[in-house]
């Protein structure tokens, strides 16, 4: 068990059976009460952040997730289903877990996957894909951009002289055209 005065930024920690990253952390003293740790914790399931504070002497649970590469194979009704690279195991993830990301999944596609023992907390994409465009909505007078649907459903601004058709690079951090393949 960990105290609350080794708390520090990147640690994971499990309160009260959710599980949290923690974004920062800060030693406040106070002058006539007893000092304290204030946190800023991101929930890895809702990615919810929260403020909490912990006595110095309060011991905690801190908890090691495990990463592993996932390749996206297809939509299972709600849940979608991966391949785990390491041991071939098939992997369901939920839409809660995936969250927006679901819009940037192709066939293919590998991802990194937090693992706690069975359960997954979390799912990251690789920062930059390369996907087709499906169909493009044409641009207003004088707009510079116009929409685009991509071959996995996400939406996205581009140039236009980019059309139906085309293969572009995504950034899936900020869902932003970064440039035509």
């Amino acid at each position: 068990m960990t105290t609350a005065n080794q708390i520090t930024p990147g640690m994971t920690l499990n309160l009260e059976g959710n599980i949290y990253r923690v974004e920062s952390s800060l030693k406040v003293t106070v002058p006539k009460g007893t000092p304290f740790i204030k946190t800023k914790l991101r929930n890895l399931i809702d990615d919810e952040v929260i403020e909490k504070n912990f006595k110095l002497d309060q011991i905690i649970q801190e908890v090691s997730l495990i990463e592993r590469t996932l390749e996206f194979l297809y939509p299972e009704g709600k849940d979608y289903l991966f391949l785990d690279i390491g041991n071939l195991d098939q992997v369901l993830v939920s839409l809660k877990v995936l969250a927006d990301k679901v819009h940037y999944l192709k066939e293919g596609i590998q991802v990194k996957a937090m693992f706690y023992g069975d359960s997954i907390f979390g799912v990251e994409l690789p920062q930059f894909l390369e996907i087709m465009i499906v169909k493009t909505e044409p641009a207003a007078i004088g707009a510079t951009t116009k929409k685009a649907v991509l071959e996995t459903g996400a939406k996205v601004d581009v140039p236009l002289f980019i059309e139906s058709g085309d293969v572009i690079k995504v950034d899936t951090q900020v869902g932003e055209y970064i440039q035509r393949v």
